[in-house]
């Protein structure tokens, strides 16, 4: 797993990933402050539901406002943005502490990484699956 813990000020570091985005999530004990790309969430991410999916690990956690996060997204669009981000808070999270954060966390399924993508055009048709109307005469 490529998360670390750093030593100053009991901050944690994960990377969290989903479909072509990335983020690099850092986080730390503070009032609840979410930042991304160097602005604040809800300018960032500006649909409630995107905001909602960042929030759902530190509500299974029960610790909203406890901690501090800030993360560099890069890649995707904001659904796979937001979804990124969520997966880089819970393994934050779980790396805090192992035994009362991971089991929630394992359950929820926040800590796997969702490894479903787009899948690709195929030519003699018009996308991934859709086919042109079969005509028998």
């Amino acid at each position: 797993m490529a998360t670390t813990k750093l030593a100053k000020e009991n901050r944690t570091y994960a990377t969290g990933r989903r479909k072509e985005a990335s983020a690099r999530v850092f986080m730390a004990p503070g009032n609840g402050q979410i930042t991304i790309n160097r602005r604040e969430a809800p300018e960032y991410f500006r649909r409630a539901t995107l905001l909602m999916i960042v929030n759902q690990p530190f509500e299974i956690t029960e610790t909203e406002g406890k901690y501090d996060v800030w993360a560099t997204v890069r890649g995707g669009g904001l659904s796979g943005q937001a979804d990124a981000v969520k997966h880089g808070i819970s393994r934050c999270l779980a790396n805090l502490d192992q035994e009362s954060f991971r089991p929630p966390l394992k359950r929820s399924g926040f800590l796997t990484r969702d490894a479903r993508e787009v899948e690709r055009k195929k030519y003699g048709q018009p996308g991934a699956r859709k086919r042109f109307q079969f005509s028998k005469r």
